[in-house]
């Protein structure tokens, strides 16, 4: 069946990940002594002992998460060597993307390193804004509130953005923008009977227009990297489109930042392109939460930890 990996973004993070891979599997361990050597701290002790504080800031936890995805894929290429099946296409949920783009040959995991760090020290800079999650809103009604509002206080440049940050799920939408807007825009969700709105517990209005500086701060960093043009298409965040060429990989890399995370649609053009199953890379269930609404029919597999490594040895061809 073709196979897609998938990697999970910011908020997947937990103590303990990883820490099982370490005596299981060389590959991985050397994937989080290289990680350490890198950021030149402990970034592997973080992953596997906290404090979970620590780990949950957002300079620290964009690079754990991509070190964690990566080993357990190191993990998953020692134990299986040549019977482990390739993707068709990979895709990763905002900072999971960075994860994707090392899966599909674009970075190594030196320069990711490098790059997520930097991403995650810029997000952390912005403390402008704030978001919500909505549950159970037509995404047309959500686009036509967060419109009505941002041009509503459009003459108070402090207070009058918001647009959609995330496409999660059909049932599933974030909000992003100033604290006012976001406000105003809530109470408009629930008044047109939106199941719930959740305050989210963040810094910044991350993907929102609010994040320019951060996307021009990545914009610096990306043009001294090195990028290579991809060996399995990059389904981007930004456009749901299939990406091969390192040129639109850097461009990627800027615009995803302001841009909405559009999950619903890169799932859907993973689909049509023929995947039959989704294979989540790294900590936690919520990509395949958010694929199972999406696309019912495809076949979905975890793996978070080794004993879900070792598991992947009894579905994959000999």
């Amino acid at each position: 069946m073709s196979i897609a990996w998938v990697f999970p973004g910011q908020g997947s993070q937990v103590v303990g990940m990883g820490r099982d891979l370490i005596a299981a599997s060389p590959a991985a361990r050397q994937i989080f002594a290289t990680a350490d050597e890198t950021l030149d701290f402990n970034l592997s002790g973080l992953c596997f002992c906290g404090p979970e504080a620590d780990l949950t800031a957002t300079a620290n936890a964009q690079p754990a998460l991509l070190t964690t995805s990566m080993a357990l894929l190191a993990a998953m290429t020692e134990l299986l060597g040549d019977r482990l099946e390739q993707p068709i296409a990979v895709a990763g949920h905002s900072l999971g993307e960075y994860s994707a783009l090392v899966a599909g040959g674009a970075l190594d995991f030196k320069t990711a390193l490098q790059l997520v760090r930097r991403r995650g020290e810029l997000m952390a800079a912005a403390h402008e804004g704030s978001m919500a999650a909505v549950i159970g809103l037509d995404a047309a009604i959500l686009e036509q509130i967060c419109q009505e509002v941002s041009a509503a206080l459009q003459n108070d440049h402090s207070h009058g953005t918001v647009v959609i940050a995330n496409y999660n799920a059909p049932d599933q939408l974030v909000i992003s923008g100033s604290v006012m807007a976001v406000e105003h825009a809530s109470m408009l969700a629930k008044s047109h009977s939106a199941k719930r709105v959740i305050p989210l517990k963040v810094s910044a209005a991350f993907h929102s227009p609010l994040m320019i500086e951060a996307a021009e701060g990545m914009a610096q960093a990306i043009a001294h990297a090195t990028v290579r043009n991809l060996s399995v298409p990059l389904i981007a965040n930004v456009t749901a489109e299939p990406l091969y060429d390192a040129d639109d990989v850097r461009r990627e890399i800027v615009a995803q930042v302001v841009a909405p995370v559009r999950w619903i649609a890169s799932v859907q053009r993973m689909v049509d392109l023929g995947v039959e199953t989704f294979i989540e890379i790294g900590p936690g269930k919520v990509l395949t939460g958010l694929i199972r609404r999406i696309a019912p029919t495809a076949r979905l597999i975890n793996v978070a930890t080794f004993e879900d490594v070792r598991a992947l040895t009894a579905m994959q061809p000999v």
